[in-house]
């Protein structure tokens, strides 16, 4: 099937007196039949190059079948008084709760009822009352991440006749029962601005606006204090934050400034009996840790100190408990401080490819801590910490249920490529123990933005490649957090390309040391990873046999000009505001769409969603047709539009994984291993 090709529109953007022409500009309007037709196009020759993977495709979801336990189960975790438990049935596209009870389950919430015929569908949260008469939940039927809040009773399960529209999907309750908070929604930007009161039993045109923040750098989320004390009113951008506090007992209450905002102060708080705990970057890169007495503010105690070479990630309170999740040298451990007696102890794992976490930890008054534990290549695990004796015992353990499956059989490694600067970037690598690595062709996923690092997961979709003898592997490069807050201040803003190069080195490394064939090196990365993916595709294309671009953001200079588009505004603390003429050029500098050129391309495949409300569909939709015409050699340029998805692409387990399978398909196919 001949690819298609898109017809060119010239279109003008002059900023800063330098004159750029776009000649895909026209795919920004929505539903236009004229940009519908093109992206049927794409999707008909997609459709045409899978054709022949549809037998190899079918195979995988069958592995995906005896993988995963058809019938999965979650940890059981601790709710309001409650035990609960996450369910899937074989036959059910969607998840299923149970409230345990003296050892028994009853059927508490059905998702796929609440899915039945609709075509996208994602529940964001679900929140019991205080009383556990009234159930929360917040529900989207689109994929643009626009939430309606609805609520049911918990005795029949009937819905009360009043719901709540273009909310961000979190909702938390006053102690007495009668209000709920949440947060809405800017109807254009889709920014998270305002938190809104709402009385049970009232219509949500009478809703009470209590916080509403003008900064349009700032986003809102709303949380509730462990002891459930304060409603907490959350606000963030990339460099600064500030939180608000209404009394949980006292909804109608006006909040009240915790710490009032500064600039590139940002700050995460919880309350204990008569303090709270602080955990802050101020004058502390890697965070310091440190409780105040609610009557006396203005005096610090430190529990921990800033470190260099340790960053505090994140904190969770316990009346008796303090627990920490560290980095350190990019792996993560927990602390666990006694606040009575104020000694710690370390938990660290003996591995470089694991991932250690939270698991819900609900219950204030607990002296049972529960954390997760797994790597790339030993399932899901689940603990119960006792904190006053450290004595655990396993409370979960997720099985790979394939009897051919042996943990044993697979193994992994952490190596270090060195970076233009001299930095040393880690890569975590798995494959099967029979491997020839020299042979085999490799997967290199990464991200590199926004400080989020990528945790070393277990994945048993990732089996299928693996057992094919692909080799799999992760770049920490600059713009994550994996060493430290530096590390992700040297990769964003005018240092943004440290992101690109070092994913360069990184696949250079792998080839140089027979990690993988030499012309075996495939890349992956989603959202920032997939404007990674299109920048190194521009600077380093000889490197890759093939590209999977995720909802790639693409087209970084017309973007941040729009401030209209949803995010945009807020972005500027990321990437910088391309108004701002060393930001424009800059951005000009490495933009994928904007440095498109006549040259050989690898083979790749873009996908995207319609709905998207994070990466705009016509920004892969412009790439792949500028793509197209300036490509010089033969290799496969496929786009593929699922027209009821969002950003996290299809609702629904069995989506999932056709997606999954979709793209493992083309590796496959590309490979020449049909």
């Amino acid at each position: 099937m001949k690819a298609p090709k898109a017809k060119q529109i010239h279109k003008e953007i002059i900023t800063h007196e330098h004159k750029r022409i776009d000649p895909y500009f026209w795919m920004n309007e929505r539903d236009h039949k004229d940009v519908i037709a093109y992206i049927n196009a794409e999707n008909q020759y997609a459709a045409a190059y899978f054709e022949d993977t549809q037998s190899t495709q079918d195979n995988i979801l069958k592995e995906f079948e005896s993988n995963i336990d058809p019938n999965d189960k979650g940890a059981p975790f601790f709710m309001n008084g409650n035990w609960y438990q996450r369910e899937n049935l074989a036959e059910k596209d969607y998840s299923i709760f149970y409230k345990i009870k003296d050892q028994q389950k009853f059927l508490f919430l059905d998702e796929n009822e609440r899915a039945l015929n609709q075509s996208y569908y994602d529940l964001a949260s679900w929140q019991n009352s205080p009383d556990n008469a009234l159930l929360a939940m917040s529900e989207d039927y689109v994929g643009r991440r626009n939430y309606q809040i609805s609520f049911r009773k918990n005795k029949d399960n009937s819905f009360l006749d009043e719901t709540i529209e273009s909310t961000d999907g979190s909702v938390e309750w006053s102690n007495d029962n009668n209000y709920v908070f949440y947060v809405k929604k800017d109807p254009e930007t889709l920014r998270e601005y305002a938190v809104y009161r709402h009385k049970i039993g009232t219509a949500s045109r009478e809703d009470v606006c209590v916080f509403e923040e003008k900064d349009e750098r700032f986003y809102v989320f709303i949380s509730k204090s462990k002891n459930k004390e304060f409603i907490q009113i959350n606000l963030f951008s990339s460099t600064t934050s500030e939180t608000h506090l209404i009394d949980a007992n006292e909804p109608l209450n006006n909040p009240k400034v915790f710490i009032k905002r500064e600039q590139n102060h940002l700050y995460e708080m919880d309350t204990i009996d008569g303090a709270s705990i602080v955990l802050s970057n101020k004058n502390a890169p890697n965070n310091f840790l440190y409780k105040i007495n609610n009557q006396q503010p203005q005096e610090k105690e430190i529990t921990l100190e800033h470190n260099e070479d340790v960053l505090l990630e994140e904190f969770s309170v316990f009346k008796n408990h303090l627990v920490v999740i560290a980095r350190e040298k990019g792996l993560r451990k927990l602390i666990v401080i006694n606040l009575n007696s104020k000694l710690s102890k370390e938990i660290n794992m003996q591995e470089d490819c694991y991932s250690l976490g939270l698991f819900v930890n609900e219950d204030f008054n607990s002296s049972t801590l529960y954390y997760s534990y797994n790597s790339l290549t030993t399932p899901a695990k689940v603990y119960a910490l006792n904190m006053d004796n450290f004595k655990e015992e396993l409370h979960y353990q997720k099985k790979v249920p394939n009897s051919n499956f042996d943990e044993k059989n697979y193994t992994s490694q952490r190596t270090w490529a060195i970076a233009n600067d001299g930095e040393k970037v880690a890569i975590s690598i798995v494959k099967r123990k029979d491997v020839d690595e020299e042979k085999a062709p490799l997967l290199l996923y990464a991200y590199g933005s926004y400080g989020i690092t990528i945790p070393t997961n277990f994945s048993a979709y990732r089996l299928s490649l693996l057992d094919r003898g692909f080799v799999f592997a992760i770049a920490h490069i600059r713009g994550s957090k994996y060493l430290g807050e530096n590390w992700y201040q040297n990769g964003k803003f005018l240092k943004k390309k440290n992101t690109f190069t070092d994913y360069i080195n990184c696949a250079e490394h792998l080839i140089r040391n027979k990690f993988c064939r030499e012309n075996g090196l495939y890349g992956q990365g989603g959202s920032a990873g997939g404007m990674l993916m299109g920048a190194v595709a521009n600077m380093a294309p000889y490197l890759f046999k093939g590209i999977i671009a995720q909802v790639p953001f693409v087209d970084v200079v017309t973007t941040m000009l729009d401030e209209s588009i949803p995010l945009t505004v807020g972005e500027f603390e990321e990437w910088g505001n391309p108004k701002e003429e060393d930001y424009y050029q800059y951005m000009l500098s490495y933009s994928p769409y904007d440095n498109v050129k006549s040259m050989h391309y690898p083979s790749m495949f873009v996908s995207t969603g319609y709905h998207d409300s994070q990466v705009q569909y016509w920004e892969p939709l412009k790439w792949i047709a500028k793509l197209r015409e300036l490509n010089t050699d033969e290799n496969t340029l496929i786009f593929d539009c699922n027209m009821d998805a969002g950003h996290s692409g299809g609702s629904g387990r069995s989506t999932e994984r056709k997606e999954i399978a979709k793209n493992y398909g083309y590796l496959i196919k590309e490979e020449g291993l049909m």
